[in-house]
């Protein structure tokens, strides 16, 4: 049957769904916002560590991958961080939370520069990539300043890194701009922006800087009951007997006849070491300082050694305070009192309650106090006089010490402690820095003590001494200022 043009034709095509006004097609995905999978992520970071482009596109990390790129940056710090404690050490939460408040601010400060940007390129989620990133682009320099931390604390570093020469600021000043060049990869990685990486740059420069100075903190802190105790199976145990006493006694009058009267018409040096409590570092100290006076001052036959040591009764008079006021008396009748100097280094534990820890067990010791050092020299009657206290709060020796005619100096304020005098150290900060470095190119205290004070604030830095800066502490009567310059001047024709 032919059809009838004239009526509308039948066709098989199905008619077109129609889509409600309300609902909204799919966006298309964004060109370029692709996706990495964790081990991207991590090898970003490390090339940004190394100040490589890190290339990530638009590409965010999932929640979990944050999570993961963060929880194993973290775990690795806290593992290093075990290196820069020899010895037994605890683990302290708060002193690893703490100073992560500073990753706070960091993203306050990506966020308020980053996530402003409108442009086509611009990264849809810069916050979390850029936290990625930087939890892992930060584990080579962590590393790198546990190794100088861990190297410091075991008294390995090399003498032109540890001695505070310029060398030494130029290595510091390296790992400053290797943290702008890693703040500067990271932060490109998720913006183009010449003046928003600028902004980043200087804001991580400032809250790091605030950080390294303010938040003093470390979460591996030493076990110093175990390391500083006598009675530490590191030490040696001192056996009382009628012929320790006996040779005791001889000993201390073979080593105060030895002391040979003052020669010549210049200013002889006369010394006196005491180091009361039964420890190796003390002991090691004790020998280091004898030996500069004796080397560097021409004091060999004018020095007095006591020290409280199992390893050294044969060989060396006891520490106690009857032999320091023998002792005294002894030097003080070789030497010219009003000529001649007297240096007294006395090195310990220290208390809040400024008296010098004193233990040789099971020998029961005094303890000696600032006044009691002052009245034995007084009543020898021993007019210049050079102190130094090597021990924690012994800036509250000063007061009682100070005059005219005596200079003191002292390993921290009168309530800090000072750092170095655990039995795994082989000096104290100060005595290694003051007399062990500075003393063996000067023949002036003071000199040597201003240069010594940056050395050992640099080093407790290093050393992660959580309690702040021992701040040692100097005092110069007016008088003998004069007799020391001229000793200065001597020495330096003599050598």
């Amino acid at each position: 049957m032919q059809s009838n043009p004239d009526e509308p034709q039948q066709h098989d095509t199905p008619p077109i769904a129609q889509t409600p006004a309300h609902v909204q097609p799919p966006l298309p995905p964004v060109q370029g916002q692709e996706r990495l999978n964790l081990s991207q992520w991590a090898a970003a970071g490390l090339k940004a560590a190394v100040c490589l482009p890190a290339h990530i596109g638009r590409a965010t990390p999932t929640p979990l991958q944050l999570f993961w790129l963060i929880a194993v940056s973290a775990a690795a710090q806290v593992g290093m961080a075990r290196l820069e404690v020899p010895g037994d050490a605890s683990f302290q939460l708060m002193g690893w939370l703490y100073p992560l408040c500073t990753a706070g601010f960091m993203l306050f400060l990506v966020w308020a520069n980053l996530s402003s940007q409108r442009t086509p390129k611009a990264h849809a989620s810069p916050v979390p990539a850029w936290f990625g990133l930087w939890s892992v682009a930060g584990l080579p320099m962590g590393a790198v300043g546990v190794l100088f931390t861990a190297l410091a604390a075991r008294d390995r570093l090399p003498d032109w890194l540890a001695g505070g020469t310029g060398l030494t600021w130029l290595v510091y000043s390296l790992m400053w701009v290797w943290l702008m060049l890693v703040a500067w990869r990271v932060t490109a990685a998720v913006s183009a922006s010449r003046g928003a990486q600028t902004l980043v740059i200087i804001g991580i420069l400032l809250i790091e800087a605030f950080a390294s100075s303010q938040l003093d903190t470390r979460p591996w802190l030493a076990d110093y009951a175990d390391q500083e105790q006598p009675g530490a199976s590191s030490e040696e145990s001192l056996t009382l007997s009628q012929d320790v006493f006996e040779d005791q006694q001889a000993l201390l009058a073979e080593t105060l006849a030895a002391v040979t009267p003052r020669q010549g018409e210049h200013i002889n040096v006369f010394g006196l070491v005491y180091a009361p409590y039964a420890q190796s570092v003390f002991v090691r100290e004790s020998a280091m300082v004898a030996g500069v006076l004796k080397d560097r001052f021409g004091a060999q036959g004018h020095v007095v050694q006591l020290v409280n040591h199992p390893s050294v009764t044969d060989s060396i008079p006891w520490a106690t305070n009857q032999n320091l006021r023998a002792s005294l008396q002894v030097l003080a009748r070789q030497m010219d009192r009003e000529k001649d100097v007297l240096v007294v280094y006395l090195s310990s534990h220290g208390g809040s309650d400024f008296k010098l820890a004193t233990q040789h067990p099971p020998l029961d010791v005094a303890e000696l106090t600032p006044q009691m050092l002052r009245n034995m020299l007084d009543e020898v009657g021993v007019r210049n006089r050079v102190i130094a206290v090597s021990a924690c709060f012994s800036g509250g020796w000063i007061a009682p010490l100070a005059g005219d005619g005596t200079l003191v100096m002292t390993a921290a304020d009168a309530t800090h402690t000072s750092y170095g005098c655990g039995s795994l150290s082989e000096l104290t900060f100060f005595g290694r820095a003051l007399f062990d470095e500075q003393l063996r190119q000067t023949y002036s205290f003071e000199d040597a003590f201003a240069a010594a004070r940056p050395i050992i604030q640099q080093r407790e830095i290093e050393g992660k001494k959580d309690d702040g800066f021992s701040n040692p502490q100097i005092a110069v009567g007016t008088g003998i200022r004069g007799v020391l310059a001229k000793l200065e001047r001597e020495l330096k024709l003599v050598h």
